[in-house]
């Protein structure tokens, strides 16, 4: 707070000279003199860079005005760092919002520079407020100016964090396959050498007619041969022994290595005993090498297009995502906004083990609107479900049509969609408050307790309901949106 050596510079100033300097402050330029010369009673302040007029989290006992220097507003991150919301240049009127609204200090007030400031302490002014109209009507006016601004500040922030969430789960979901299609590529390229070498031995080995054909039989039954049932893990460890233990008697080499992938492929040492009567010694190993690297191969190029496509797969929801509700009028599948955002925090579901159970409506006509932001009404109601669950929680996402009567009373087609979870549910206290601007459950600095607000505001502006329920075990949100709007 301010420090005892400004206080002693504290002087109660009045008449002209001050009246003069209120002029000054835009907030007040069109009040009349007497309208101003409610003001000139304010204790005059003077403070050092760097000294705090106000601390956040705590409770408001001032309304200022900057007459000369600058000031600036940051918030405490549960870090220690200082995140600069804004500056205030001088003839700056403020602290008016928190004494209305009886909340606390949303930041800090700090002195960038030697200023002067004329405060007034809340009982003075409540008396400015009750008995000077003109000079309510400024301060009113300047608040809801300011309020706006700020409202935009944090909500930016707000959707700046969930672009920071989105994107660190991207990584993760991009690093899986990248990493994987890196992998089998590499692994690839040593299978490729391996049957080129192969190759160049069996061309100078002089193959007869019968090797040729069981070679050619063998690489026709590996790729004409159906992928077979996925086996539990010791049935596949039992079928890979069996082999690798056969081929180990017909002296292969590297057949525990060999065993797994041709065991992958249905094969077993019953397929093999023909090529073990025409291929006598070493070239039987050979053989048997240049198969598994052909179905190996094969099965590398699969692992390459699944991850490729996976790439694509969030190269697209990303797209959908992000242009969603782009432009004068938008046509939006409900089914593919909520699916755009599920891809993109899926990681976060992994992470947990989470259950998630889906019930589309389908068929369900398109959202005709010229809104925007509906995609991060479900990254908002989904983060948070995610967050409630412990691990192995459920969610449960549904959405149907139904027609209902509009606010003309005719009845008109709506799209539902309800978010559940089976997380401990919202306490009866905090019920009446999820959807006031500002209010958060989260530590000071993690959440602005923006998310429900701008919920509630962006499905207000399709001309949609936002409501819920909860109770231990099941919270459930329900959005209801008209199909057309303009």
């Amino acid at each position: 707070m301010v420090s005892e050596e400004a206080q002693a510079g504290v002087s109660q100033q009045g008449g002209e000279a001050m009246i003069a300097r209120l002029r000054s402050v835009p907030v007040l330029a069109s009040l009349g003199e007497d309208e101003l010369r409610c003001m000139v009673d304010g204790a005059e302040i003077r403070v050092r860079p760097g000294e705090y007029i106000a601390k956040q989290g705590e409770q408001p006992n001032y309304f200022w005005i900057l007459l000369s220097g600058e000031m600036r507003i940051s918030q405490s991150q549960p870090d220690g760092r200082e995140h600069l919301l804004t500056t205030l240049p001088a003839g700056t009127a403020f602290g008016e919002l928190p004494l209305l609204a009886n909340v606390p200090n949303g930041g800090n007030v700090i002195a960038s520079e030697e200023s002067e400031l004329l405060r007034f302490d809340e009982q003075k002014f409540w008396v400015l407020m009750t008995v000077c109209p003109g000079v309510r009507r400024a301060v009113l006016g300047n608040m809801a100016m300011r309020f706006q601004k700020y409202q935009s500040i944090v909500a930016q922030q707000e959707k700046m964090a969930s672009l920071g969430t989105l994107a660190a789960g991207l990584m993760h979901e991009l690093n899986n396959p990248g990493t994987a299609a890196i992998r089998a590529a590499s692994q690839l390229r040593e299978n490729l050498l391996r049957m080129h070498k192969l190759t160049a031995k069996f061309s100078k080995s002089h193959l007869s007619d019968d090797q040729k054909g069981c070679i050619f039989q063998l690489q026709e039954y590996a790729l004409a041969k159906a992928k077979p049932a996925p086996m539990n893990s010791l049935d596949q460890s039992d079928a890979e022994e069996a082999l690798a233990a056969w081929m180990e008697t017909a002296e292969v080499e590297d057949s525990w290595r060999l065993a797994p992938t041709l065991v992958s492929m249905g094969i077993t040492a019953d397929d093999l005993k023909c090529a073990r009567d025409v291929f006598p010694g070493p070239e039987f190993s050979d053989a048997l090498s240049w198969l598994e690297a052909l179905v190996s191969s094969l099965q590398l190029v699969g692992t390459i297009e699944e991850s490729v496509g996976r790439v694509s797969d969030l190269v697209k929801a990303v797209k959908s995502y992000a242009y969603e509700g782009k432009g004068k009028k938008q046509t939006i599948n409900i089914n593919e906004s909520i699916h755009a955002t599920l891809v993109i925090l899926a990681h976060k579901m992994r992470e947990k083990q989470i259950t998630l159970e889906k019930d589309f409506g389908a068929d369900l006509a398109p959202l005709q609107s010229d809104c925007s932001g509906l995609n991060q009404v479900w990254t908002n109601l989904l983060d948070n479900a995610i967050d409630a669950v412990e691990q192995h929680g459920r969610i449960r996402i549904r959405t149907w049509a139904e027609e209902s009567p509009g606010k003309d009373g005719q009845m008109r087609p709506y799209l539902c969609i309800t978010i559940a979870d089976n997380g401990p549910g919202i306490s009866g206290e905090i019920q009446p408050h999820i959807f006031d601007p500002f209010y958060t459950t989260k530590a000071a600095g993690v959440g602005t307790g923006l998310g429900l607000g701008i919920v509630q505001r962006i499905v207000e502006q399709y001309g949609g309901t936002v409501n819920f329920s909860s109770e231990p075990g099941n919270t459930e949100f329900h959005v209801k949106l008209p199909q057309s709007r303009s």
